[in-house]
């Protein structure tokens, strides 16, 4: 529950990031703070490199930097946090072919429920600039489920380790990327002349959504299956919502409280669906 609550208030923080500090860069400044100092007092993941790299590359850039993008270009926090959440139906999917999980009927209704109301806030999202966010944020909820996948076959001894090694991986390709793709001068004003809201936004996003909540996350994965770990992220939208109604004012549409009403009742049903099952059968 508290790494939802820490995840959920992550989009407000992202969204204020990206307003002063430009993406990519924010992503790899975000992951060179988790790797160091750290990686010179934690000893080594004893698992494979590829795992360890793959990991990190999922996570930074299969994730990260196309929610940063999303919400970069105009997706609300609110609407980030429940869209992501389809990270839920794309390990099931990816965990049929890397782990052999062969998902339940209720899953694979609650899957098509979920992303019947994706398809119901996109409505009014097929064309103009309004559509690009959408796809980007749907393609690093699915950067999410490969990275849950690679932890499973990682299944690393220590978590927090294993994510700040893998953290190595990202600043280099991003800052490539960050000076390859955004303004110069914008670059170079984050660090001669540093905002609050800037520092702030790295620091949250190094330390708590990162270090804190995917060490506990994988710690989770790796105790028990990924099914029962995968509900606790219903959660997060909930925060994510409330944060960016409260701290940013965001407003849904009639299409997109349809739509979230359904996203979360796919993962519900998804999730849940058979244990509410055995207790109807149960009763008397």
């Amino acid at each position: 529950v508290v790494i939802a609550a820490v995840w959920g208030l992550n989009f407000v923080i992202i969204k204020l990031g990206v307003a002063e500090v430009p993406p990519f860069l924010l992503t790899g400044l975000r992951f060179l703070l988790c790797a160091v100092p750290a990686v010179f007092f934690l000893e080594r993941p004893k698992v494979s490199w590829a795992y360890v790299c793959g990991f990190g590359l999922m996570l930074s850039i299969g994730q990260f930097v196309f929610l940063f993008l999303a919400v970069y270009l105009g997706m609300s926090a609110s609407l980030a946090s429940l869209v992501l959440q389809l990270q839920v139906f794309f390990t099931m999917f990816f965990a049929v072919f890397a782990l052999k999980e062969i998902p339940k009927s209720v899953q694979i209704l609650g899957a098509g429920l979920a992303f019947g109301g994706i398809g119901l806030i996109a409505t009014e999202r097929w064309s103009g600039p309004d559509a690009v966010p959408l796809i980007l944020c749907v393609i690093a909820a699915a950067g999410w489920g490969a990275s849950n996948i690679i932890v499973k076959l990682a299944n690393p001894v220590n978590a927090i380790n294993f994510v700040v090694w893998a953290s190595l991986a990202a600043p280099v390709p991003l800052f490539a990327l960050s000076w390859s793709f955004e303004d110069h001068a914008k670059i170079v004003s984050v660090f001669t002349h540093p905002t609050l809201i800037g520092i702030i936004s790295i620091l949250y996003l190094a330390f708590l959504s990162t270090l804190f909540g995917y060490s506990a996350f994988n710690y989770l994965l790796k105790r028990y299956p990924a099914g029962t770990v995968a509900p606790f992220t219903l959660l997060v939208p909930l925060f994510g919502i409330a944060s960016g109604i409260i701290v940013l004012g965001e407003a849904f549409d009639r299409f997109e409280i349809a739509g979230a009403v359904m996203v979360i009742s796919g993962l519900i049903i998804a999730n849940f669906g058979m244990s509410i099952f055995r207790l109807k059968r149960a009763e008397p």
